[in-house]
């Protein structure tokens, strides 16, 4: 075994033993009654958790890194994903200043696979303000705390006995077991937290944990208890664009004076050329949010060995993640006559001074959404495991469990709750756009509309409600594996061989509904009660960027009392929403054989290892979705469409399945050229399967068009997935040289290609959806655009629906002001009206890719100063670039996660001190997609440092800082000035102490 044990069978420490137990290919046939005979002498601190890591990625087969619980405890990190980024090639997403999911190589959380103890994890995870959480794959890292684990292994190349899924890596997740430890121990951890970004919530909150771990005086009979209990409260102010509406510049702009009576007409200053891509923004909106989220874990393992031969494991896994945020934002909607736009020179031209002006109509709204997440997310897993020894050479295991991740509302409207308050006092708007915070420009008017105070001030007599939105969605994943594994030891190596059987379901509930209140008019100025608003000012929360310029003037409030309160008032309901939009549910059934062969020798008096394995898979998939067919889309006012959900009387099944196979091979070769000196050549084909989202048997739509469609109104969005869907495939090559120069101390370089296929695509497309009509484009419409026309009217959104309302109403256009035509008509499509396109987007295999780079580490610990070093970087290379210069309406694809990254940690420990300072970076990267636009996010780096000090041979004490710097997260469209999404961050400081004994 390597050094792993030895012929005293001196064990140096029980946390690497049982990390090289799961990792070592040839490790099965160690005689249960030697292995209880060893002499148990625990060795901690950081550097010999640093040299036993050191040794197991040494004596491993392929690229294998490994956490110890050790090292978990060391990094100043909140959970496993901030644990993780530690890894050469591994980086982290962040969310709500927190690390959420992994990417390994460039390859995003959905294509690698995370498991437990061996087991597939399911997911239902989503965070904040996700509105829809459950089509992914990807486990969320942020529902485990690092105190409940005790180690955690990363590969990078493929193996005959790991399950598919992961094309980036296999993260495998260990939890203690008891039989590990003789007697009781008990060990309390108690943490005091400061987010320095809280604004409403505790300013200090508790973080605390425990193991408790007992065998009987034999040592046949174990039981194993950790829990932990985190809470956290903080806040953020933010800004974000909801849509950056990307097309072909034809030298014209929407929504423009067209006649004398309107005013000049729009200046173009930097026009973009005929033919290139320009982009116009939907609005522009500051945010504040305040969060709470409590956190539980609690794992149970029970461990019976009535003869050496034997052991059985039973165990249970819990936690449970509870999140809560309220949120205000502060926006102008772009919706008015067009008067400058100064572009800039990018490829996609962007107008980064944008200027509206109402002119002859009256103001329209300044908006002050107010805004409520939460959910409840749980995970469990019961599991049982026997390995018996049938021979001295021969084990076999067997394995099962059930595992479920679900993901439900914490409040009886829903996950989400949009409450609109609204002020029509916006004369003139307009925004500048730049590489930081883009400015809101206002042109304040309380005096032209009749029913406000014309004081000259933005106070809450100018606010009124509009409409509340509500989603509702329950999303729950269960997994049900069984697992049969044999090890026969040789000679030389060994035999390994298993069976696998595993089931997922997944099942996703989804209800939305808009109900009415004031209206998009805004009928009802100064209702609110006194009590329900708060002024605040944006000048004052934004610390990292300038507001100089910008109107900041907003309210906050509770979007959940005012709703309650609106819904009393213009009586409807506020509970349980009933109908159902969506009841998706898809079902996986794959049944696996594998087989390897393990062989060590020498050559040439050089020692080496090799691995040879073949896994087979035959996956059987079925989709089916119950879908409310919408039943029509109202215009409700100048540029707001609703698509009228269907009830549950208008359900439509969809159903389609699909089957597939695959042959997996794997190859590991190791040799040791000299006693420090070791090379690996790796060849694996690994498969990811595609997200559950992909899967739907359904389109579902939406958003309605962004305006009239004979006004130059964006279609809406639609997408829908595909049920015959196959996963990508990757051919997977390693080469990689490591030169260990003592015993905590290493050099190498790696290099990885990975040759991808079947990436999936999105094929946009226009389509009609489920017979809807569009009503601002039928024969009524022309006919109003002909009666503005006699009138000398410009055509706008606006005019169209008023003119068009008064002809539903059977009065003259100039009888009624905008505002009460708003109030008084929504226009429904009639068999005459066209059938209404959408901008589709559906996935298809269509694609392959090859992504290459480079992995370079070194650690080193300076004799004995105490003082250590770990550095580490990874490079990324593909041909699967987003193209932002391509045409929106072409399909395309590109590989999201994709970015270089680096860690550097500066140690010290000696006596009774120790301390490490990390600093990690990730490059600029592809993050996801909006319909056709890119989601790019910033360049990021961040500081942590940690301090712990030993009292005594039971009481540590420790002091950490993360994000000690303030580093934000920017996100943008095809440029930097197109923001997508920024949130300002801070520091996180965490004192700690824990007694074990």
């Amino acid at each position: 075994m390597n050094n792993l044990i030895k012929k005293q069978y001196f064990v140096k420490s029980l946390v690497a033993a049982g990390i090289a137990i799961a990792i070592t290919p040839s490790y099965s046939a160690i005689a249960q009654d030697e292995v209880k005979d060893i002499e148990i002498i625990s060795v901690t601190g950081m550097r010999s958790s640093i040299q036993e890591s050191t040794r197991l990625k040494r004596d491993a087969s392929g690229v294998v890194d490994a956490i110890s619980a050790e090292d978990i405890g060391k990094f100043p990190d909140t959970n496993l994903a901030e644990s993780l980024q530690r890894i050469t090639g591994v980086s982290i997403d962040r969310e709500n200043g927190e690390g959420a999911r992994v990417t390994i190589r460039g390859f995003g959380p959905s294509f690698n696979l995370v498991t437990l103890n061996g087991r597939s994890m399911p997911t239902a995870a989503g965070g904040g303000s996700s509105a829809s959480s459950g089509e992914g794959r990807s486990f969320d890292f942020g529902n485990l705390a690092s105190e409940s684990v005790k180690s955690v292994e990363v590969y990078k190349t493929g193996k005959a006995n790991v399950s598919s899924g992961g094309i980036g890596g296999t993260i495998n997740i260990n939890t203690l077991k008891p039989l590990d430890h003789e007697g009781t121990k008990f060990s309390f951890g108690a943490k005091a937290v400061h987010d320095t970004t809280n604004r409403v919530g505790d300013d200090v909150t508790p973080e605390l944990s425990g193991l408790f771990s007992w065998t009987n005086d034999e040592s046949t009979f174990g039981m194993s208890l950790t829990a932990s209990h985190q809470v956290r409260h903080n806040g953020t102010v933010g800004a974000y664009v909801t849509d950056w509406r990307t097309s072909v510049w034809d030298g014209t702009v929407p929504n423009t004076p067209q006649s004398a009576a309107d005013g000049a007409p729009i200046v173009l200053n930097n026009a973009p050329e005929i033919g290139q891509l320009h982009a116009l923004p939907s609005d522009i909106r500051y945010t504040i949010s305040d969060r709470e989220r409590t956190r539980d874990n609690a794992q149970l393992t029970l461990q019976y060995s009535p003869t050496d031969k034997l052991v059985a494991t039973l165990d249970y896994t819990y936690s449970e993640n509870e999140y809560f945020e309220a949120r205000a934002e502060h926006s102008i909607w772009m919706d008015s006559f067009k008067t400058d736009f100064t572009f800039d020179d990018e490829s996609t031209a962007t107008p980064v001074i944008y200027n509206e002006d109402r002119r002859h109509q009256q103001p329209r709204d300044v908006a002050n959404a107010l805004n409520e997440y939460n959910y409840i997310n749980k995970n469990e897993s019961l599991g049982i495991n026997l390995s018996y020894d049938l021979t001295d050479e021969f084990v076999v295991t067997f394995d099962a469990h059930n595992s479920t991740a679900k993901r439900t509302p914490n409040a009886s409207y829903g996950n989400s709750l949009t409450t609109g308050i609204n002020a029509q006092v916006a004369k003139t708007q307009g925004a500048v756009y730049n590489d930081g915070l883009p400015l809101i420009v206002l042109g304040f008017d309380d005096c032209e509309r009749t029913n406000l105070n014309c004081n000259g001030i933005l106070d809450e007599t100018d606010f009124g409600t509009s409409m509340l939105r509500r989603f509702q969605e329950t999303h729950e994943t269960e997994i049900t594996q069984f697992r049969l594994d044999g090890e026969y030891e040789l000679d030389e190596g060994s035999i390994n061989f298993g069976i696998e059987r595993r089931e997922m379901e997944s099942h996703e509930i989804e209800k939305t509904l808009l109900e009415e209140m004031g209206g998009w008019g805004v009928a009802n100025p100064g209702e609110l009660q006194d009590d329900f608003l708060e002024p605040i000012d944006y000048a004052d929360l934004f610390e990292d960027y300038s507001t100089q310029g910008s109107w900041t003037q907003g309210y906050t409030g509770s979007a959940s009392v005012i709703g309650a309160w609106a819904a009393n008032k213009y009586d409807f309901g506020f509970g349980n929403i009933e109908d159902e939009s969506v009841n998706r549910l898809i079902t996986e059934d794959v049944t696996s054989l594998y087989a390897s062969l393990n062989l060590s020798g020498e050559l040439n008096s050089m020692p080496y290892t090799i691995v040879m394995g073949l896994r087979y898979e035959r996956t059987d998939t079925n989709s089916t979705a119950n879908i409310a067919i919408p039943t029509a889309v109202r215009w409700d006012s100048d540029n707001d469409f609703t698509v009228i959900p269907g009830s549950d009387n208008s359900k439509v099944d969809f159903a389609k399945g699909g089957s597939y196979s695959h042959l997996l091979p794997s190859f590991d070769f190791s040799l040791n050229v000299t006693d420090d000196l070791i090379t690996r050549v790796s060849y694996s084909k690994t498969i990811a399967r595609p997200d559950y989202g992909n899967l739907s048997s359904a389109v579902s739509i939406n958003s309605g068009p962004t305006a009239p469609t004979l006004v130059g109104g964006l279609p809406g969005e639609a997408s829908g997935g595909n049920p015959e869907l196959v996963p990508y495939e990757s051919d997977n090559l390693d080469l990689s040289v490591e030169w260990y120069f003592d015993d905590t101390s290493y050099a190498s370089i790696g290099y990885y290609q990975k040759i991808v296929s079947n990436f999936i695509g999105n094929e946009p497309s226009l389509q009609s959806q489920y017979g809807l009509r569009d009503p601002s484009a039928g024969p009524r419409a022309l006919q109003a655009i002909s009666e503005l026309d006699a009138l000398g009217i410009t055509v706008t959104d606006t005019t169209l629906f008023s003119m068009m309302a008064a002809n539903q109403l059977g009065v003259d256009y100039f009888s009624q002001t905008e505002d009460e035509f708003l109030q008084a008509v929504d226009i429904f499509a009639t068999a005459e009206d066209p059938l209404m396109m959408f901008e589709t987007n559906q996935p298809v295999n269509n694609e392959e890719a090859k992504i290459n780079g480079f992995e370079i580490a070194v650690q080193h610990f300076f004799g004995e100063s105490g003082f250590g070093i770990q550095a580490n970087l990874t490079t990324v290379n593909g041909d699967v670039e987003y193209d932002i210069t391509l045409d929106p309406s072409e399909s395309q694809f590109s590989l999201t996660g994709l970015s270089d990254t680096a860690n550097l940690v500066l140690m010290y420990e000696k006596e009774d001190w120790s301390a490490r300072l990390t600093y990690n970076w990730r490059d600029e990267f592809l993050s996801d997609t909006r319909g056709q636009d890119p989601v790019f996010t910033e360049e990021y780096q961040q500081i942590d440092f940690s301090v712990s000090y030993t009292v005594n041979d039971n009481l540590s004490i420790s002091f950490d800082g993360l994000n000690i710097t303030g580093e934000n997260y920017r996100k943008f469209a095809r440029s930097n000035v197109q923001l997508w999404n920024l949130e300002e961050s801070d520091a996180r400081y965490v004192l700690g102490a824990r007694y074990t004994f």
